[in-house]
């Protein structure tokens, strides 16, 4: 009989192995079996998901059993990314995948809860809760622990503990955990620094993100309801007005990637943080990471699957032109066809994976394609009426042994021999948790006929509709040059502030004080609903504890925020 032990020193460690030692290996061995046989029972019961193909029936076992096993024993509710290091026999790297990304985690999270694990799912909150910084952000990845390993800040992982917060409030499963301070500081955070991003949801540029955008706005209104009536409405000004503008940020024209797929447009990767007072800022090159040498894209060429949050978090309609030319531009540029199903890369000259001729990733290399994709391509079908079973069928045949399902798969057949064809696992990370996240929330979402992980309040309130919003909203970090004709014109800053204003042509200045609607965020509204189309407003403020006022800022008032 084998005894391993794990503990943090040897001798910690050799007083278990010893301790398991002097028990029967039998009885050891039914109480880990029931332990697991009643939890996929309780799975079963609460999930009530109805039995489909031997493939996904198989694949959903497993998918819930691989995140199981990749929860923390002794830090409850941390979750690591995957088990696995990627390319680790080419690498000496203790950390790997071996981390908690707060991303992963409540994608991880969402998916335990809708597969019957509302324990699992409340330790994840409990954990993100401990895990918070004062100022509203998390790690970008940690330690189990909770000691920072690369220090980026992504506002999607700021948004998406408040989305758990409220998916388990529609379940009425928070059991008392107190989420408001968490709340109120993470939309707080979202308000003052979005809708730019340091980080996209994959680590790498600035800017202004569809799926970051999405979390955001979802979060800004899901998790509003846990706050008193004066923040619900100024995060709600600020997640109608984003909504209205996704189009004049993100939305390219008469771009190359557009005639491949002869279409007019396209939803954009990135979109600069120079877009907001200049669009031209997108015909600019936007940085490529690991690839070399760089491909030199402008932002407007770069193209990628982010765009189809909007339509999972109800923002959008799955049949809104806008949506369905970048679905064409996608599936152009992007979608590869393999014997195991169609998949999608990240976005174009993406450079995370083997290099061309197979050779492991070394900080350079060639993309490949990702499972989770064709799990979001899912969702996006389901939402448009067509059937999801083909994209959970081609996510079961990219699993590897034993139903493992990778990070990416090859988009090449480069060596049969050593199995690396089309549609099979690369050396990436397999299994990696978020890819049987997605699997599961694609099973659940298509037998529920809506997306499983969408607060029901942002469907409620957008109804995939682009509505136009009763107060435009100005801030440091989001300055627009064009408010909403018929709309109030909120102004946002970071510090208590009087604020002088005037429409174009009056020669009286009037002053307004700014309050503090939300920690961190002083706030003021211009009454600006009677001017007409076309109107020209000039603000300036002066901070409590200055004599110097700003520079003067002017906004134009325009029939419609979206673009032409």
């Amino acid at each position: 009989t084998l005894a391993l032990g794990f503990g943090p020193s040897r001798g910690a460690a050799a007083t278990l192995t010893l301790a398991a030692l002097a028990r029967p290996f039998e009885q050891s061995w039914s109480e880990h079996v029931a332990a697991w046989s009643g939890w996929h029972r309780d799975c079963h019961a609460a999930s009530k998901v109805r039995p489909t193909t031997p493939d996904i029936d198989a694949q959903w076992a497993t998918s819930r059993m691989v995140l199981r096993c990749h929860m923390d024993k002794t830090q409850a509710g941390g979750l690591v990314a995957s088990l696995r290091i990627p390319w680790g026999n080419t690498s000496d790297s203790r950390g790997g995948y071996h981390l908690v990304w707060p991303r992963d985690l409540v994608e991880c999270a969402t998916a335990l809860l809708g597969a019957g694990g509302e324990d699992e799912a409340r330790n994840v909150l409990r954990y993100l809760i401990a895990t918070q910084y004062e100022n509203g952000h998390w790690n970008q990845n940690q330690w189990l622990g909770g000691t920072p390993v690369w220090h980026g800040i992504q506002l999607d992982e700021t948004a998406m503990p408040v989305i758990l917060a409220a998916l388990l409030k529609e379940r009425n499963a928070l059991q008392g955990i107190e989420v408001a301070d968490m709340v109120r500081r993470a939309l707080s955070f979202i308000a003052r620094m979005g809708p730019v991003t340091d980080q996209d949801r994959w680590e790498e540029d600035q800017g202004i993100n569809a799926f970051t955008l999405a979390a955001s706005i979802a979060a800004l209104v899901s998790g509003a309801q846990f706050l008193a009536a004066g923040e619900q409405t100024l995060l709600n000004d600020i997640a109608d007005d984003w909504n209205a503008r996704i189009e004049s940020w993100l939305y390219a024209r008469d771009t190359s990637q557009a005639k491949k797929a002869n279409v007019s447009g396209h939803y954009i990767r990135v979109a600069p943080p120079g877009v907001f007072l200049d669009p031209a800022a997108a015909d600019r090159q936007l940085t490529i990471k690991n690839r070399s040498p760089a491909p030199g894209l402008a932002a407007k060429e770069q193209v990628a699957n982010d765009f189809l949050q909007l339509v999972r978090f109800g923002l959008r309609s799955p049949k809104n032109a806008w949506v369905r030319n970048s679905v064409a531009v996608a599936d152009t540029v992007l979608r590869v066809a393999t014997p195991s199903g169609p998949s999608w890369y990240r976005y174009n000259e993406d450079g995370y994976g083997e290099h061309v001729d197979g050779s492991a990733y070394d900080g350079t290399g060639v993309g490949r394609l990702w499972p989770l994709l064709t799990g979001e391509r899912g969702h996006y079908e389901m939402l448009a009426g067509n059937s999801a079973q083909p994209f959970l069928t081609a996510m079961c045949a990219m699993a590897g042994g034993n139903g493992m399902l990778p990070e990416q798969v090859w988009d090449v057949d480069l060596d049969e021999a050593g199995g690396r064809m089309s549609g099979t696992p690369t050396g990436s990370a397999m299994p990696l948790a978020w890819a049987h996240a997605e699997f599961i929330k694609l099973l659940l979402s298509s037998q529920l006929g809506r997306a499983f992980d969408c607060p029901i309040d942002v469907i409620e309130r957008y109804k995939g509709e682009v509505a136009q919003p009763t107060t435009s909203v100005w801030s440091k970090n989001a300055p627009s040059r064009t408010f909403l004709a018929g709309s109030d014109l909120r102004i946002n800053l970071l510090d208590a502030a009087s604020v002088r204003w005037r429409p174009r042509g009056n020669s009286d200045w009037r002053v307004l004080a700014t309050h503090c609607e939300l920690t961190g965020i002083h706030s003021v509204k211009l009454p600006t609903a009677s001017l007409p189309v076309g109107s020209r407003v000039a603000f300036t403020w002066t901070l409590s504890e200055s004599k110097d006022a700003s520079e003067p800022f002017e906004m134009t008032a325009v029939k419609s925020l979206l673009p032409d």
